[in-house]
């Protein structure tokens, strides 16, 4: 057995909030814009016409408990 042992020498620095933000705020943007088109896009609400995309997200709105037909 060898008697070495691991001792890290970079010590892990927080990142500070004002650069996370953008981020955070560009993921929850996301997150809407595919929740609105699992969810709600659909007839009346629809904003691109046809079935396209109700068909494209069809399981993942019976996944998350949205109802479809």
């Amino acid at each position: 057995m060898s008697d070495t042992t691991f001792a890290p020498t970079a010590i892990p620095t927080p990142i500070p909030a004002g650069e996370i933000l953008p981020w955070a705020i560009f993921a929850g943007l996301l997150l809407m814009l595919a929740i609105y088109f699992i969810g709600a896009e659909e007839g009346a609400t629809a904003l691109i016409s046809g079935s396209y995309v109700h068909e494209f997200v069809h399981d993942a709105r019976h996944l998350l408990g949205f109802p479809c037909h």
